[in-house]
């Protein structure tokens, strides 16, 4: 995986579903990225893990709640979007469960930047379930 930083849009994988989301703004995307990682009972390998925290973050954005490094190109294509609290739901679900067993968690577990990770991770929790 091609990481540049702990945040959720810093690495590869995030970086690419972050464009195709750009250039293709959709609620059925974010459903598929994050159904994957909610849904699955197996282990998350880390382009899905990727994914999922990405439209997650997505998600967070669109109810209005964006972290500070949110992407300026996606702000544009989230304008005007709505989503029900079912995707919410299963963006806090994905993100459990990539926090809980994924490979980027286990990658992040063996970083000197893994407190950073995973306080990426609560602050996206907060914020998904920000009223």
């Amino acid at each position: 995986m091609g990481t540049w930083d702990y945040h959720n849009f810093d690495n590869d994988d995030a970086a690419d579903f972050a464009e195709n989301f750009r250039l293709n703004p959709n609620e059925a995307t974010l459903y598929e990225a994050l159904a994957t990682a909610a849904e699955t009972e197996d282990y998350l390998e880390i382009p899905e893990a990727a994914e999922a925290l990405a439209a997650a973050e997505i998600v967070a954005a669109i109810l209005g709640h964006p972290s500070p490094d949110f992407l300026p190109g996606l702000t544009l294509a989230v304008n005007g979007m709505e989503v029900d609290d079912d995707l919410a739901d299963l963006a806090v679900e994905a993100v459990k469960a990539v926090v809980s067993k994924s490979e980027l968690q286990e990658e992040w577990a063996a970083s000197a930047d893994y407190t950073q990770w995973q306080q990426q991770q609560q602050a996206l929790l907060a914020r998904l379930q920000a009223e």
